[in-house]
């Protein structure tokens, strides 16, 4: 009889035949011989470990020296993961081993399924932490192929760039070559290195070198300042010849035209450092008292959000499906400075498919090129241009829907509201805090209130808010007084939550890595969404605004201040942000990095 035993892939084992034959010098076993025979027996080929280490290997690597330390920074539960990691690996190396099939087709069958399943593990804790408000955006996962080769490259520059930290490239690809230490021009180029990473380590959205208004003069002061969240932080002042010669400095590295003061310039440059690579859009222009400069971070992925992310309450959302729905008419699209007009005005764009309809844009500083979608580009320095006559050429195209991003003069305005909207539909962006005041500033654009309530078939306004830092916010019960204040009813307990900026690790308070002390990370923006109707129509003719808001508060639909509140009571934001965005006048400035009680049950998990 030949006992057979289980092809495991790596081992594999045939058969194992004993033969008795002969005597072994006793009596009962006289003449026979024993025969011991080893048929198809081989041990592990060597290769077939050196295969799987191929793969293991790195996947362990991954996991211990970037996940582990990715999630130890941002506070994600490194225990759990380290036990899904445990698991998988686990689980990878027993489907490979163990694999039920005979011959040699179990050992790549079990390879091939092992790497499903690292494959899927890597997948998995990227997918997840991603989407974790703590990880900032800058810091989400990817896995694109050729990083590894930039990186390597950026590296090998920068050891040639002394003690400069920070690879600079021009439009043209070129790397921007650091000067010979201990000279001036050295100097501007570290000057210029720590206003950057200053900026990038304060998570800023952008900087602003400009006069700082104090004085008089050639040698009148510059101040340096930034943006996070949507809020200033308070400035730095510097010499105006050092500001000349680090505005100078940026110019240069974005291919501008260094001796033109007075027009307005932009171009970009790209700056990586530790592997992390960033777009910094540079806009230079005459201002009164000297140059004003921005420096603008990642401007497409600041502009880059899918609808289901704008921060629509379900409410908002179906009255904005039937306003896209309708198809034809005006729709106006408002928000103050610096409150993500360009972003909804992105969003709205994607709710169109661009594939079976004719979208256009029409911009003057186009942020974001959709696939699809044509842009316009208005080029003011071109001769005779004018931005009302893109506009009409546009609409005389027969486009179905057109996105006017400026209304900069009555022109643009007038050529808009006289146009045949009856099979097409158009979009204009302008300033506005709220939906009333967007009517009342388009009627004055127009400078007549029958022309500009014709087409108009609906209405959206947008501020924004901070979101809170999910590591150390803290939640406090809301008393019935707050409560009643707020106009939240029911009898229904509610925890809402304010900035915190410290967390406890092991009992010892420290600033949260994650918002960096400020208690915010983030924002969202808060809405008001309304279709226009006959009745809207008519009271917009009249000039009857008290009826047109009455009309609209008929709706019951969620005003700017009612959404801010409903996303303090659903923990998104505090109850003092909704006071600060929703105050009559300008907004407060807010001051990030100041923290507030330590979070005591936030300590990263495994340390």
């Amino acid at each position: 009889m030949t006992p057979s035993f289980m092809n495991l892939g790596l081992l594999n084992v045939g058969s194992l035949n004993l033969g008795l034959s002969g005597a072994l010098g006793s009596p009962d076993l006289s003449g026979t011989s024993l025969v011991i025979g080893l048929q198809g027996y081989s041990l592990v080929a060597f290769w077939k470990p050196l295969i799987l280490l191929l793969f293991f290997v790195p996947w362990a690597w991954v996991i211990t020296k970037i996940y582990d330390k990715h999630a130890g920074r941002f506070f994600l539960p490194r225990r759990m993961w380290n036990l899904i990691h445990l698991s998988a690996g686990t689980a990878a190396i027993a489907v490979c081993l163990l694999m039920p099939i005979k011959g040699e087709a179990a050992f790549w069958v079990g390879l091939l399924a092992m790497i499903a399943i690292l494959a899927a593990d890597i997948v998995a804790y990227a997918v997840v932490a991603n989407k974790d408000d703590r990880v900032p955006e800058n810091f989400h996962i990817g896995f694109k192929m050729d990083s590894l080769t930039e990186k390597r490259e950026a590296k090998a520059a920068a050891k040639q760039q002394s003690k400069a930290t920070l690879l600079i490239r021009t439009p043209d690809k070129q790397i921007v070559k650091v000067p010979e230490p201990e000279t001036p021009e050295f100097e501007l180029r570290l000057f210029a290195e720590t206003i950057y990473s200053k900026a990038m380590a304060g998570r800023s959205s952008q900087v602003d070198i400009a006069p700082a208004g104090t004085g008089t003069g050639a040698e009148a002061p510059y101040s340096v300042s930034s943006q996070v969240d949507g809020v200033r932080v308070p400035a730095e002042t510097i010499p105006a010849s050092q500001a000349v010669r680090v505005m100078d400095f940026w110019k240069v590295t974005a291919g501008l035209d260094v001796a033109d003061r007075r027009k307005k310039q932009q171009g970009n440059c790209t700056i990586e450092h530790d592997g992390v690579k960033h777009v910094v859009r540079v806009t230079s222009q005459g201002v009164p008292g000297g140059v004003r400069m921005t420096l603008l971070f990642d401007p497409e992925q600041a502009v880059r959000r899918k609808p289901v992310q704008l921060g629509l309450l379900e409410a908002q959302a179906t009255e904005m499906q039937a306003i896209i729905a309708d198809g034809k008419g005006l729709v106006l699209l408002g928000a103050g400075a610096d409150q993500g007009r360009t972003t909804t005005m992105y969003s709205v764009v994607q709710m169109h498919d661009a594939y079976t309809s004719n979208v256009q844009t029409i911009e003057m500083d186009p942020q974001w090129a959709i696939d699809g979608v044509r842009a316009n580009k208005f080029d003011a320095d071109k001769e005779g241009a004018e931005y009302s006559t893109t506009v009409r050429s546009v609409l005389r195209r027969d486009p179905q829907v057109v996105f006017v991003a400026e209304i900069p003069d009555q022109a643009t305005a007038k050529e808009i509201a006289k146009a045949d909207l009856s099979r097409a539909r158009v979009f204009v962006s302008t300033r506005a805090d709220n939906a009333v005041a967007a009517i009342e500033g388009w009627v004055k654009a127009v400078g007549d209130a029958k022309m500009s309530s014709n087409n108009l078939r609906g209405v959206v306004a947008q501020r924004l808010l901070r979101k809170l830092c999910a590591n150390c916010k803290v939640g406090y019960p809301a008393t019935p007084d707050m409560l009643k204040k707020m106009g939240v009813s029911g009898d229904k307990a509610v925890t809402l939550f304010k900035k915190g900026g410290q967390v406890l690790i092991k009992n010892k308070p420290e600033v949260c890595p994650v918002c960096q002390g400020g208690g915010y990370i983030g924002q969202e923006a808060v809405f008001e969404v309304y279709q226009i109707g006959e009745e809207e129509r008519a009271q917009i003719e009249t000039g009857n605004m008290t009826g047109l808001r009455a009309s609209l508060k008929k709706r019951q639909l969620p005003t700017i201040q009612q959404a801010a509140i409903r996303k303090a009571v659903d923990g998104i934001t505090s109850v003092e942000e909704v006071t600060r965005i929703t105050a009559v006048g300008p907004a407060p400035a807010a001051v990030p990095g100041q923290p507030g009680a330590p979070r005591a049950s936030v300590a990263p998990a495994g340390s």
